[in-house]
């Protein structure tokens, strides 16, 4: 298992901004796809973004296209999570997760390492 840590969640009010950043093992942020992926209360946790391991790749949910901006800085073992003009309804918890190495995925059955979670809360 990989070692993944967010940080950078908080309460903001709707339009604001965030932005979330996950450190990764020096093993995992050349190897890895890095995703990001959310869960709210009483809700399944369901997939945000994913960028492939050397950073050209991308894809998000439709639910925050235009809004979120996924991007990794491999010399620095981190992933970040830009979050624009944020809603009530992207109120979660905020996981950083990856799945095994050199493998384009962002299935989230797929992904089997975890951090522990940060929570975002947007008010109205």
């Amino acid at each position: 298992q990989e070692q993944l840590m967010e940080s950078g969640g908080g309460l903001v009010q709707a339009g604001g901004s965030l932005r979330l950043s996950c450190v990764a093992s020096v093993r995992t942020c050349s190897s890895h796809v890095l995703g990001w992926f959310r869960q709210a209360p009483g809700k399944e946790r369901e997939f945000v973004a994913a960028i492939n391991w050397s950073g050209d790749d991308t894809r998000y949910a439709d639910s925050v296209k235009g809004r979120f901006t996924i991007s990794r800085d491999n010399a620095e073992n981190t992933v970040y999570l830009q979050m624009n003009s944020l809603k009530p309804e992207d109120t979660a918890v905020y996981y950083c997760a990856a799945p095994r190495p050199y493998f384009w995925t962002y299935r989230l059955a797929d992904f089997t390492s975890w951090g522990q979670g940060t929570q975002v809360t947007v008010s109205s």
